[in-house]
């Protein structure tokens, strides 16, 4: 787009006001925050090495729960350690390749996640209705393909968000009412029109976020219908309980990106999309490895393996 680089010369960088001016209120926060932080690179880290550790976790299902894990570490780093710093510091600047670059970087991890979360619903529906043929389905070659195709997607659709939003004009002010460079708080300070960008917003919102949705939601009835035919309770129960987190999972992602991504931007308050952008940024990589995989017998078993809790004493 021609005036890609000529535009942003008004605006040289950007004022993240993030949560609150009251510095009480943001010196709790950096606590609440770094406590999040840590806590999802510990728990989301210890997932990935078990993985790698544990033989008996080399299957498809934990190969792409140890790719979640590693998304989820990289997308947190993207926001929360800038965020952190802006919480104790006066000045909250970030400038504008760095605010593009945060952008960018974000929507390549987060469109990836929610493709990667549809890929995972079908590992459970293959799983759980073609049982027998499983491991010849969800081959490592099928399982690698997968997630570049995911991948891939995230590259190329991040780039078009990212462009259509980065080459209108930023003549000023230059405050993002958010506490990172996201595409509906930056898009808020341009002084051109955004209607084409909201359209833009709409669309790429549903082939992101509805189509692997209806994935999700058809493998989930494909195998809810498997489920019922099952004659005992605790076989019913058991495989239930292998979808019950992904479906956790995929609501706290999904619910809050579709409210924040599908709606317009100057409508939506800066407030409430501070607390979404959290849900689906923060809280969930934070939960996941808790909802996820650490509740999870084959990961507690691996855990005490590999800690050598689980040994007998001599």
């Amino acid at each position: 787009i021609h005036n890609f680089w000529d535009n942003h010369s008004f605006v040289s960088e950007f004022i993240l006001l993030g949560f609150s001016r009251d510095s009480r209120i943001n010196a709790i926060l950096f606590n609440i925050f770094l406590f999040l932080y840590l806590s999802t690179l510990v728990g989301n880290g210890l997932i990935v090495i078990l993985i790698h550790l544990d033989s008996h976790l080399h299957t498809p299902m934990y190969f792409l729960l140890s790719a979640l894990s590693m998304l989820d570490m990289s997308y947190v780093t993207t926001t929360v350690p800038q965020m952190l710093v802006h919480l104790v510091c006066q000045k909250k600047i970030i400038s504008y390749v760095g605010c593009v670059s945060q952008m960018y970087i974000f929507l390549v991890l987060g469109i990836t996640e929610g493709w990667l979360f549809s890929v995972m619903a079908y590992d459970r529906y293959v799983a759980i209705c073609y049982p027998l043929r499983y491991k010849v389905i969800m081959s490592p070659w099928l399982c690698g393909a997968m997630i570049v195709f995911c991948g891939l997607w995230g590259v190329s659709c991040s780039l078009v968000y990212t462009v259509f939003t980065m080459c209108l004009p930023y003549c000023g002010p230059n405050e993002i009412n958010h506490f990172f460079c996201e595409v509906p708080a930056v898009l808020k300070l341009t002084c051109a029109d955004t209607s084409l960008n909201d359209q833009v917003d709409f669309i790429l919102g549903f082939i992101l976020l509805l189509i692997p949705l209806s994935f999700i939601l058809s493998s989930y009835v494909c195998i809810f219908a498997t489920i019922l035919k099952i004659c005992s309770a605790q076989g019913r129960l058991k495989a239930f309980s292998t979808c019950a987190s992904h479906i956790t999972v995929v609501t706290m992602f999904c619910g809050p990106a579709m409210f924040m991504y599908m709606n317009p931007g100057a409508s939506a308050s800066p407030e409430r999309d501070k607390i979404l952008a959290l849900f689906y940024n923060v809280i969930s990589a934070f939960l996941n490895p808790i909802i996820y995989s650490l509740r999870n017998k084959d990961v507690k078993k691996a855990f005490l393996k590999v800690t050598s809790w689980g040994r007998a004493p001599e």
